[in-house]
């Protein structure tokens, strides 16, 4: 329980970091970021496995490179639903989405 509170408390903050470091990406304060990290782990968990397998023959003809795409995707597609969290366009959503991914993955090395 502990674990999950911390990795969400990491994600926040990473969103909070891809919000201060990439223009067009507006997280308006620390609970919308609580919030957006909740909806984007469970958009992760349930839709984008679901994308991967549809789109498995681009993913392989794209070496894996369309994987951004859906992350970006499914980054831009939060935003849509949550008041206080804008992402201005596909761009922003693709560095967004990687420089949460990054903060993220850095973050939960961290404390394991």
């Amino acid at each position: 329980m502990i674990s999950l509170i911390l990795r969400l408390c990491i994600s926040a903050l990473a969103l909070l970091v891809a919000a201060y470091v990439v223009p067009g990406i507006v997280v308006s304060s620390i609970y919308i970021a609580l919030v957006t990290a909740v909806v984007l782990g469970l958009l992760n968990a349930i839709v984008r496995p679901i994308l991967l397998v549809l789109t498995f023959p681009i993913t392989i003809v794209t070496l894996g490179l369309f994987t951004f795409v859906i992350n970006a995707g499914l980054f831009w597609f939060a935003s849509t639903f949550i008041e206080g969290f804008v992402v201005d366009g596909f761009l922003p959503a693709l560095i967004g989405s990687l420089v949460v991914s990054v903060v993220s993955a850095i973050g939960n090395k961290t404390i394991t």
